[in-house]
């Protein structure tokens, strides 16, 4: 019975190694957009950026404003192409590591986890609690003084807490990337890759 479990397991583990394929392509090109924008967002504002980089009141406080904040715009901009052709994944996920762990050290860490207050989500903090209050006593003054059902016809109001999550996520999905690389056949690290190897193969014979 067990032997019987465990080659269905093997079998099952195996079918699912040839999906590797999808799974890299599917990190990719959901953190393309995202780097892409970021960028974007960074380099049509430069200056703003490098001002917010180095305030120590208002903003960041880092060394170096112009400089950090053209690598930060160089590594998102740079890293959603290179990520969206799947070509030197491992040392293109590098740089936005390291923007990541930035991110979280220097603009969401004091937030705690949550991206968006909830007070009934896992890890809610005192902070939390306090902007759904807010968020409620927000939501009765446009019942009453507002076209309420129109402004939530898109979605229901919500209060940035801006928290690690999604950082922390996307930092875990450029983890993955550097442990797994960009996935086969869909990558043009794979091809690369393969094409060397024929070349070595070839000039061994």
């Amino acid at each position: 019975m067990l032997s019987t479990l465990f080659h269905q397991y093997r079998s099952a583990v195996a079918a699912l190694q040839k999906l590797d394929v999808f799974a890299g392509l599917a990190l990719r090109v959901y953190l393309v957009p995202i780097f892409w924008m970021a960028g974007t967002q960074k380099l049509s504002h430069f200056s703003d950026t490098v001002a917010w980089f180095g305030n120590s009141d208002w903003g960041l406080g880092l060394p170096l404003p112009w400089l950090m904040a053209a690598l930060a715009t160089a590594a998102e901009l740079g890293g959603a192409i290179l990520l969206a052709l799947g070509l030197f994944t491992r040392a293109t996920v590098i740089p936005l590591i390291i923007t990541m762990l930035v991110a979280i050290g220097t603009v969401h860490r004091d937030y705690g986890w949550q991206a968006i207050a909830d007070p009934g989500a896992p890890f809610a903090t005192e902070r939390v609690e306090q902007a759904a209050i807010k968020l409620e006593r927000a939501r009765d003054i446009l019942r009453e003084h507002g076209h309420y059902d129109w402004l939530t016809s898109s979605g229901s109001f919500v209060v940035l807490n801006n928290g690690i999550e999604f950082a922390a996520t996307y930092l875990i999905m450029l983890l993955a990337l550097l442990v797994w690389g960009p996935g086969r056949y869909l990558s043009a690290d794979y091809w690369i890759v393969r094409y060397a190897f024929s070349r070595l193969a070839s000039k061994s014979r």
